[in-house]
């Protein structure tokens, strides 16, 4: 006799994300976009690990790279050790990580998370709210948001190449003073 495991409904939502994420994932010579903003952030306040409630509010000041991402999607997985390094470099500048993870148990998370050194900031959003919120597109995209809390850069999708991109992006955001 076998035995199948459903996991449960994860919603239009979730499924559309997941669509996206595959299809970046799958796609020859797929790329990720880059967009310029100059919207302020919608309020975030979401646990982290530990269970400590991060709020976006409480980074004032600093220059913060959110990205939203889950631990089913390639590009996603992908990401996180560059944006590992970002933190490594830049974080005493005033830079800082928000890795928001849209998975349904924190055991996904802890499981994929395992063994890692990570200095970037891992929060909980496992009623999946946050794309919503930010009006995400695609898996993962990620914010780069300035001292002043406003969304000056968007990044849909992940690929090695936009790494520079993205690091350029920073160092122009850290370089602008903080009113």
């Amino acid at each position: 006799m076998t035995v199948t495991l459903m996991r449960p409904n994860p919603g239009p939502f979730r499924l559309w994300l997941r669509a996206c994420a595959l299809g970046l994932a799958l796609l020859p010579g797929a790329t990720a976009t880059a967009a310029p903003v100059d919207r302020p952030a919608p309020e975030l306040s979401l646990p982290d690990r530990t269970g400590a409630v991060v709020s976006l509010a409480s980074l004032k000041g600093r220059v913060v790279l959110l990205d939203i991402w889950a631990t089913w999607c390639p590009p996603c997985k992908a990401s996180l050790p560059a944006y590992e390094a970002m933190v490594r470099d830049y974080r005493a500048r005033g830079f800082e990580v928000l890795a928001v993870s849209v998975d349904e148990g924190k055991g996904d998370v802890e499981a994929f998370l395992k063994g890692r050194d990570l200095q970037l900031r891992v929060l909980l959003d496992p009623k999946g709210q946050t794309p919503t919120r930010f009006t995400a597109k695609a898996m993962p995209t990620s914010f780069l948001i300035d001292r002043r809390g406003v969304i000056r850069f968007t990044h849909e999708g992940f690929t090695e190449k936009a790494v520079a991109e993205l690091r350029r992006q920073i160092e122009q955001l850290l370089a602008e003073p903080a009113e």
